[in-house]
Order: structure tokens, then C-alpha cells, then sequence
């Protein structure tokens, strides 16, 4: 979720780019060449530019979960994200479990109803197409997201 999170922001909270040629070998990435990365344990990474490990990582210079053996070229960015936006990422994640998933429309049983000649339909906009209905937590979380959103 923190990926799609930073994603939906347009802000990765980007430090230092490492760009060049990688291994990852059982959860560790070596930067290969004459190159070397200043990270720390706990600080999170965005790998970018690999075919298996793309997005968010929190490292660690043992083993970093999650990530599958590979070499290639790209960039590995160190990362800065505040403890409010990763708590946030958290909390969402777990509004998506209760709710099912991202479309809000699940947050209701009457979504959509008929009876009586009448028919009803709950919006199910978002705040990325800026319709002013429910949809998804882009829009339940829109005030709390908006002061780390880049333009």
C-alpha cells in the first residue's frame, strides 16, 4: 500500500538516487561497480527499473523482505517518508480490508436500488477524477492526504 500510497501523492519523499547496475541476492542489493549506497536499517528504499523488485522496500543491510533474486539496470532511491504517512498507509490498508477493497461502493449494501418505478445509484466518484461522491480511500482520506500531495 505505501507504493501505491506515494504513487497516488506524486511524492516519494526522495533523497539520494543510485542509478546504475544491481544485484539482489537472497533480500540483499549490491550495487555493482565501483558504487556504494548510504542507507539505514529501517530507512525506506524505491527500486526502480527492475523486472521483479519495482516499489517500496524498508531496509535493511542483511536481508530486505520481500525482494526476489535479479540483476539489472535502474535506480534504487533512498527515501525519507514521514512516520505519519507510512501510519497512514497502514491505516488505509486496513480501511481496504474492512471495506472491500478500493471502490466504496462496498462500503453500502444499497449501492444501487430499484423498486417502485424509482431508481438509485450511490456515486461512486473519486478524488481522482474529482467527482464529490464516495470512492475508494483517495476520497475517504483526501483531507488527511492532501498536505503531502505534489501537483
Amino acid at each position: 500500500m505505501l507504493s501505491e500510497l506515494c504513487g497516488y501523492l506524486r511524492n516519494w519523499f526522495d533523497r539520494d538516487k543510485y542509478i546504475g547496475d544491481f544485484t539482489i541476492n537472497n533480500g540483499v542489493i549490491i550495487p555493482l561497480g565501483d558504487k556504494s549506497m548510504n542507507l539505514l536499517n529501517g530507512q525506506y528504499i524505491r527500486i526502480v527499473g527492475s523486472i521483479l523488485n519495482d516499489g517500496i522496500y524498508e531496509y535493511n543491510s542483511t536481508k530486505i523482505e520481500g525482494l526476489k533474486d535479479e540483476t539489472f539496470s535502474g535506480a534504487v532511491w533512498s527515501l525519507a517518508i514521514p512516520k505519519e504517512v507510512v501510519a497512514l498507509a497502514e491505516e488505509i490498508n486496513a480501511w481496504q480490508t474492512k471495506y472491500g477493497g478500493a471502490d466504496s461502493a462496498a462500503v453500502s449494501p444499497f449501492s444501487n436500488e430499484s423498486f417502485g418505478g424509482y431508481s438509485y445509484t450511490k456515486s461512486t466518484g473519486n478524488a481522482e477524477n474529482g467527482s464529490n461522491g464516495l470512492g475508494g480511500w483517495q476520497s475517504a482520506y483526501a483531507n488527511r492526504l492532501n498536505q503531502w500531495r505534489k501537483i
